[in-house]
C-alpha cells in the first residue's frame, strides 16, 4: 500500500508541476509577444480592420518603444449616424488622438468641443472620454495609446496643460521658403518628459531638412502628397494615411517625393 501511495502521490506532483510549467510558459509567451516596434513605414492599407456594427477599427502596431512599456496605434471609423463611443477611462495610459476626416464631438472630463479634420486631442490618464460622429459622413481618427517605463506623473501632466483639444483651424500656419508649419504643442505630459507636435507642409519636391538624429522617438504621419524617408540607411515611401516610425537616435531624413505639395504631422517624445 505504501508503494502505491507513493506512486500516486508522485503522479499528482507531476501533474501539478506540468500545469505550473504550462502556466508559466503561456505567461512568458504572452509577454514575449510584446516586442519593440520596428522602424520603418506602417501603411493604411495594411492595418488589420475589424467591423463592429456602426464602426470599424484597424490596428497598425502594438509593442514597446524607447521610454515606453506599451505603445499601440489604431484608427477608428464611426459611420454616419453611429452611436457615440461609450464613455471610458484609461487608468494607466495616455492617449493622442488625431482626426483624419469628418466632424467629431469630443467630451473629456465633462468638457465638450467640436473638432474637424487635422484636430488633435491629448488625453491624460484617468480622464473620462467619449467621441461622437456629428457630421454628414464618416468620422475617422487615429488613436495612439502609450505608457511610459517610468511611473505616470499626473502633476507634471496637469502643470504642462492637462488634457487638450486643439482645433486645427484655431492654430496659426507660419509660411516658410519651403512651405510652412503649424505648431500644436511642446510640453511635458503625465507619461513624457517632453512631447512635441507640429504639421509641416512642403510645396516642392525635395528634402524638408538635412538628415539628422535626436534622442526622442518620432512618428511622421502623412496627411497629403507623396513622401520618401531615409531611416538608418534604408529607403521608404509613404502616402496619405501612412506613417513612418523612427526610433531614438536613428539618422533620418524626410522628402517630398512629388511635384505637388505634401503635408504631414511630426510628433516626438521622450
Amino acid at each position: 500500500m505504501k508503494i502505491k501511495y507513493c506512486v500516486y502521490f508522485s503522479y499528482l506532483d507531476y501533474r501539478k508541476l506540468l500545469m505550473s510549467f504550462l502556466f508559466v510558459s503561456l505567461c512568458s509567451f504572452s509577454f514575449a509577444q510584446l516586442l519593440p516596434v520596428l522602424p520603418g513605414v506602417y501603411r493604411w492599407a495594411d492595418r488589420s480592420v475589424k467591423v463592429n456594427g456602426d464602426r470599424e477599427s484597424g490596428v497598425f502596431l502594438e509593442g514597446t518603444a524607447p521610454n515606453l512599456d506599451y505603445l499601440r496605434i489604431h484608427a477608428t471609423t464611426q459611420y454616419k449616424g453611429a452611436k457615440p463611443s461609450p464613455a471610458h477611462i484609461n487608468k494607466e495610459r495616455e492617449e493622442l488622438v488625431i482626426v483624419k476626416e469628418g466632424t467629431m464631438k469630443a467630451t473629456i472630463d465633462g468638457k465638450t468641443k467640436v473638432l474637424g479634420a487635422g484636430s488633435v486631442l491629448l488625453i491624460m490618464p484617468q480622464q473620462m472620454q467619449s467621441f461622437e460622429n456629428i457630421g454628414d459622413g464618416p468620422l475617422t481618427y487615429y488613436v495612439m495609446q502609450y505608457k511610459s517605463t517610468k511611473p505616470a506623473n499626473l502633476e507634471r501632466g496637469r502643470t504642462g496643460g492637462g488634457s487638450m483639444m486643439l482645433n486645427a483651424d484655431s492654430l496659426v500656419f507660419k509660411s516658410t521658403e519651403k512651405g510652412g508649419s503649424r505648431a500644436y504643442f511642446d510640453r511635458a505630459t503625465a507619461m513624457c518628459e517632453r512631447f512635441e507636435m507640429h504639421v509641416t507642409q512642403l510645396n516642392k519636391k525635395g528634402p524638408s531638412h538635412t538628415s539628422h538624429s535626436h534622442s526622442e522617438t518620432e512618428i511622421i504621419l502623412v496627411i497629403s502628397g507623396e513622401t520618401e524617408m531615409t531611416i538608418d540607411g534604408k529607403e521608404y515611401k509613404a502616402d496619405a494615411g501612412d506613417f513612418y516610425f523612427i526610433n531614438s537616435e536613428l539618422l533620418h531624413g524626410m522628402r517630398n517625393a512629388g511635384n505637388a505639395p505634401c503635408s504631414y504631422f511630426a510628433f516626438k517624445w521622450n
